[in-house]
């Protein structure tokens, strides 16, 4: 039997609903039948991780935990959570439950490797807490890559483009956090990054692949098409 997926969402609700939707889209289906069974746990009061991680804000791991246990004891076999900020919390909540949680941050960094060769330059283009972790610098350099990251002002352009009164998570339309994001994209590539890695699964929703000058990894569209690998193959 096919497992059934589970998706620990809510971080943000767009962005879960773009994981769900390119699930669909990588899934080799003709009928209704031949796509994956999934669930979604859609929980938008998970404490923020960024402010979590470096502010002291509260804790998100009891909420990411309970939405684990929620999805398997609905008989998830399988768990992708479309927040890369979140993955900080992953081992701790892998701990708990005996589901195994897709790792996007690993699943990105190879498939990078898998498309662009080691000893490439990458640029990460992240919330500042998954930046502060090294979450994605650790898996890139395991994957035989080079990261770079964001100087402070383009960090601070990135997260208004996320977090900001006319950004992602607000709802704005494109052109604005768009703007951002090019700009930020734009010193990335003079910094040497030869593929930017839109290490936030909201950037996606208002960037593609003619935005940026260099070629792009998006990391929910490669946990997309790491969840269907994975359930197909089981």
């Amino acid at each position: 039997m096919t497992p059934i997926v589970g998706i620990l969402g809510g971080m943000g609700p767009a962005a879960t609903v773009d994981l769900f939707d390119r699930i669909v889209r990588a899934t080799p289906a003709r009928t209704d039948q031949d796509h994956l069974r999934i669930l979604i746990d859609n929980n938008p009061a998970v404490p923020d991780r960024t402010a979590a991680i470096l502010e002291g804000g509260a804790d998100p791991l009891p909420a990411l935990r309970a939405g684990t246990a929620g999805l398997a004891a609905q008989g998830a076999d399988l768990i992708a959570m479309p927040c890369n900020t979140a993955h900080h919390f992953l081992p701790a909540m892998q701990e708990t439950t005996s589901v195994p949680i897709v790792d996007m941050i690993g699943e990105t960094a190879r498939d990078i490797a898998r498309r662009h060769g080691a000893g490439r330059t990458v640029g990460i283009m992240a919330t500042r807490g998954t930046i502060a972790c090294g979450l994605y610098q650790r898996a890139l350099r395991k994957a035989g890559l080079s990261a770079a990251v964001p100087a402070e002002t383009e960090q601070d352009r990135l997260m208004e483009a996320i977090y900001g009164p006319e950004g992602i998570k607000a709802g704005a339309p494109a052109p604005g956090p768009r703007t951002l994001l090019r700009e930020v994209a734009a010193a990335l590539v003079e910094q040497g990054a030869e593929i930017l890695l839109l290490g936030c699964t909201e950037l996606p929703l208002v960037l593609d692949a003619d935005d940026l000058p260099v070629p792009m990894a998006a990391s929910n569209q490669i946990l997309a098409e790491a969840v269907v690998r994975t359930a197909l193959s089981s």
